[in-house]
């Protein structure tokens, strides 16, 4: 299970929080000052909206605990949206307009194109944890994305740019036009790092799958740690230094890719 906030009552100490909000630059969310939402559609689920427009993001994220019969009736997504689901522990099943159902396990995921509305529904007893991503698709003429779905235990990370110990993992094809955007899992060893600090177009929302970590934005650094989200505007320079001991610093993010950035 991830560290959704369980705060409740009174607490020992001052108050205090890791939180930044820097709007339409970045933000970091720690998970004990998440909130839980009410999302229509959602029944017997603890969600809470990470990551949306009004933090400056041109994509919501979300974290959900699906309870026992937890589900959605009414369907995740919409009239131009595309959606992305990532299950970090449990059983879930993910069932489109049409009636298919994929049965998702602990790295399961699956990406629906623009229109195709999602259907949850929990597969156990227990909680199961997902995190979900939405975003008006960005059409491209002569080009269109097509569902995925896989598992990461099924898939042979990379080396990123080159280091042994920073693995990348693609959960989406990286080079067909008809996406607009990508899934990645990226993993630091403790004592690994990006090789520099990074500034480019792109923007990410980020779900902290494990491990601690220095995260530097707009050339401050600032403490991470399991179930933190990190969103990080256009241009905003960002890396990241995993510590701690044993355990790597791991992420799930998101990335516009593959468009023109236009005039």
């Amino acid at each position: 299970m991830g560290y959704k906030n369980n705060n409740t009552g009174y607490r020992d100490g001052l108050l205090e929080s890791r939180a930044v909000i820097e709007q339409g630059r970045y933000a970091i969310l720690p998970h004990d000052g998440l909130v839980n939402n009410v999302v229509p559609g959602f029944e017997h689920t603890r969600i809470t909206i990470l990551g949306s427009p009004r933090l400056g993001a041109t994509f919501s994220d979300f974290i959900a605990e699906f309870l026992e019969g937890g589900k959605n009736t009414l369907g995740f997504g919409g009239e131009g949206l595309e959606t992305f689901v990532y299950v970090l522990s449990g059983a879930l099943k993910v069932k489109d307009a049409q009636g298919e159902v994929h049965e998702l396990t602990d790295g399961g995921y699956a990406f629906f194109p623009v229109n195709e509305l999602m259907y949850f529904e929990n597969n156990q007893t227990e909680v199961t944890e997902a995190f979900l991503y939405q975003r008006r698709y960005d059409a491209l003429a002569g080009y269109e994305a097509h569902k995925v779905v896989g598992n990461r235990a099924d898939i042979t990370p990379i080396h990123y740019e080159g280091m042994e110990d920073v693995l990348l993992w693609d959960l989406l094809p990286v080079d067909d036009l008809g996406f607009d955007m990508n899934m990645h899992i990226l993993s630091f060893e403790p004592g690994a790092s990006h090789g520099y600090i990074e500034t480019h177009y792109q923007e990410h929302g980020a779900y902290l799958l494990s491990g601690q970590g220095m995260y530097n934005l707009d050339n401050q650094w600032f403490p991470v740690e399991k179930g933190d989200y990190i969103f990080m505007g256009a241009y905003v320079p960002q890396a990241a230094y995993a510590v701690g001991r044993g355990e790597p610093l791991s992420y799930v993010y998101s990335k516009d890719a593959n468009r023109n950035p236009g005039v």
